[in-house]
């Protein structure tokens, strides 16, 4: 061992924050890891996320919940404030987020992390017998990578960076960047890299206390504590045509609509038009029916609908609920060009249509409903007998873009809805690689309240305000 201490838990807490960028959203697990927000001056671009459902927050004053309760907890149970732009969401969209590849970076405490990336939790090694991984297992699936941070030593100077786990693996294969208190250690296919070193320790002092193989970088260098200034990203567009600008052709897209024009974002739609991408697969409650049943339309006016994208000959095929017109008399767009057989048509049912989008946003790829057994919409569909009951496999739906309404958005992107406009647009945004949101008015961080928010922002990548004077009726 070298005459220089480890580093202390802080400074071990201010390297892992060197590692975030900009926007990133980063789940912070149970131990050390509740430690990295002291480490990051708050408002500097990075959004923590906590199991307790923080998300968007720094640390409280002295580990004190801001408002004095016990309402504002991180994941070790510590206080914390939410940030202008932070809110609330439950346990149900925590793990959504975590599995539906919303979060960027998950920063666990391992036990033991083993030469190709396995990982024993603190939490299972501290439970002998139990094993209770508690949420670890499920940040070591779904976050686009894992950071390990812990000692290099355990109990009784037992190396914690070992060929194999010891201790049940609570994940397999996951941990890419282990940071300890002597060194930092890239996993890739090729093993353990030995990259940086804690000051006053060499190469030789660190292979002395670890068990796992590894090589040393070709520029080994000297760990540094140095944070750059991260600002928000800027989400606002100045127009629809801006914010889908690379849109593909062939592209699967996502568009709210229930049945009247509430809750339809028509400035993107028209700008969608404009744009001009063919073969699109459109998913959507209905395929374009508002401008037929003129629900909520004034009178003399025709709804601008999905049907403007299939009279524009962009529509290949839609997955929908109710794709028709009420009246037989007065057939739909969609309805036409399939009659011409210029379109193909999955119907879903509406239940079941809403379930597969939510799932494909939180990271599940198929599940088994009861709706619709025994029905031409299920035929050929695995079925299985569970309880007794006959059940059909639905596999998620997820789309490359989503155009979606909302009443007020700030610049973060977390958004609140206005009535029944809700609709779909809420369980749609977490369902697309690029989520595009039109809404009535932008405000500031920090000027909705974050217990009203309905979607948070880690699922908005684009806002576009509806121009002043802009009409959804032709």
């Amino acid at each position: 061992m070298p005459d220089s201490q480890t580093l202390n838990n802080q400074q071990m807490a201010r390297r892992v924050a060197r590692e975030f960028s900009s926007g990133e959203v980063v789940a912070l697990g149970s131990g050390l890891p509740c430690l990295i927000p002291e480490a990051i001056p708050a408002g500097q671009g990075v959004l923590f996320l906590s199991e307790s459902g923080a998300l968007g927050y720094t640390a409280g004053p002295n580990g004190q919940p801001r408002d004095g309760g016990q309402n504002l907890l991180d994941a070790g149970g510590q206080g914390v404030a939410v940030l202008p732009g932070g809110t609330i969401v439950s346990a149900v969209d925590y793990w959504a987020m975590v599995r539906g590849g919303h979060v960027n970076t998950a920063v666990i405490e391992p036990a033991q992390v083993s030469s190709t990336g396995d990982f024993s939790h603190w939490t299972t090694a501290a439970t002998p017998g139990l094993f209770s991984a508690a949420g670890a297992v499920g940040l070591g699936d779904g976050p686009g990578r894992v950071i390990a941070m812990m000692p290099h030593s355990g109990p009784g100077g037992a190396p914690t960076l070992v060929d194999q786990c010891a201790f049940p693996v609570d994940g397999a294969g996951c941990v890419s960047l282990i940071i300890t208190d002597v060194a930092v250690f890239i996993i890739d296919g090729h093993g353990l890299t030995l990259s940086e070193l804690a000051p006053g320790w060499s190469a030789g002092d660190v292979e002395a206390i670890t068990e796992a193989p590894f090589t040393r970088a070709e520029e080994l260098r000297l760990m540094s504590f140095d944070l750059q200034d991260l600002a928000a990203p800027n989400k606002v567009f100045d127009s629809g045509l801006a914010a889908i600008w690379d849109l593909p052709d062939g592209a699967t897209v996502m568009i709210d609509g229930f049945a009247g024009p509430g809750g339809m974002p028509q400035y993107l739609m028209v700008s969608l038009r404009d744009h001009g991408a063919k073969d699109l697969t459109m998913i959507s409650n209905t395929a374009g029916v508002a401008r037929v049943m003129g629900f909520g339309t004034p009178e003399g006016r025709l709804a601008i609908d999905h049907s403007i994208l299939v009279d524009s000959h962009q529509i290949r095929k839609a997955i929908a609920s109710y794709p028709v017109s009420p009246s037989a008399v007065r057939p739909s767009a969609f309805e036409l060009a399939l009659q011409r057989g210029e379109v193909d048509l999955e119907v879903v049912p509406q239940g079941t249509l809403a379930e597969r989008i939510r799932a494909g946003g939180a990271g599940v790829a198929a599940f088994f409903t009861p709706t619709g057994v025994g029905t031409l919409l299920t035929e050929g569909k695995e079925t299985q007998v569970i309880g007794g009951k006959e059940y059909v496999l639905e596999q998620a739906l997820r789309a490359d873009f989503c155009l979606i309404r909302g009443h007020k958005a700030d610049t973060l992107g977390n958004v609140v809805y206005k009535g029944t406009s809700r609709n779909f647009n809420a369980v749609m945004a977490p369902a697309a690689a690029t989520t595009v949101i039109e809404v009535d008015e932008i405000v500031e961080a920090g000027e909705l309240d974050p217990e009203e928010i309905v979607t948070p922002g880690v699922y908005i990548n684009r806002i576009v305000k509806r121009p002043d004077g802009f009409s959804p009726y032709e």
